[in-house]
């Protein structure tokens, strides 16, 4: 029996690319399907056999953003054993996200906006993406001995959503000395004394 994870099918990967650049950089309603064709390079037939529609679409660019950030997470508690440090990591890691690849917002606040309906699939997936990235905080909190983790967690997570805001707003310039001193300070406010 064979284990080795399926790779997904070339048109597969351009519809999503295509999606993630048109959905994170003109919203998701304002882009239609053709558009989205177009850009990939597939036809509609294709689009609808990879996904059945576009709110599917929608679902496979946010899984894939919340893949990124996990691998990321993944990829900074592999390279950095002490926790200090990867507190650190974190702090600079999410500067460097706003800095170099969500420079208008975070994607799952934008998503979150234009699909009110809080029951809805959309809503369901930013809800399971923003819990692990809360709990991600959390363990790297309480991996560096930070009293009250969760609360510095929660801190933490409102602090990035500011910032990938105000990055959008303000430019990272701005942002990101005011995002790092401001971690910094919370970290420092929950260290045991």
């Amino acid at each position: 029996m064979n284990t080795t994870p399926k790779r997904p099918s070339p048109a597969r990967t351009r519809l999503i690319d295509a999606a993630t650049h048109l959905f994170y950089e003109e919203g998701i309603h304002a882009v239609g399907v053709d558009r989205i064709i177009d850009e990939a390079q597939v036809t509609r037939a294709t689009l609808y056999k990879q996904f059945g529609g576009k709110e599917n679409l929608v679902l496979a660019y946010l899984r894939n953003e919340d893949e990124l950030l996990r691998a990321m997470f993944a990829d900074a508690g592999a390279a950095v054993s002490d926790p200090d440090e990867l507190l650190e990591a974190v702090i600079a890691g999410i500067a460097a996200d706003i800095r170099d690849r969500h420079t208008r917002g975070c994607p799952f606040i934008n998503a979150a906006a234009e699909y009110p309906d809080a029951d809805g699939a959309v809503r369901a997936l930013i809800a399971e993406h923003r819990e692990w990235f809360r709990s991600t905080l959390q363990s790297v909190a309480e991996g560096a001995a930070l009293e009250r983790p969760a609360d510095a967690a929660a801190s933490l997570v409102l602090l990035r959503d500011a910032a990938l805001v105000g990055g959008y707003l303000d430019g990272d310039e701005r942002v990101n000395p005011a995002f790092e001193r401001t971690a910094r300070s919370v970290i420092a406010a929950h260290r045991a004394r």
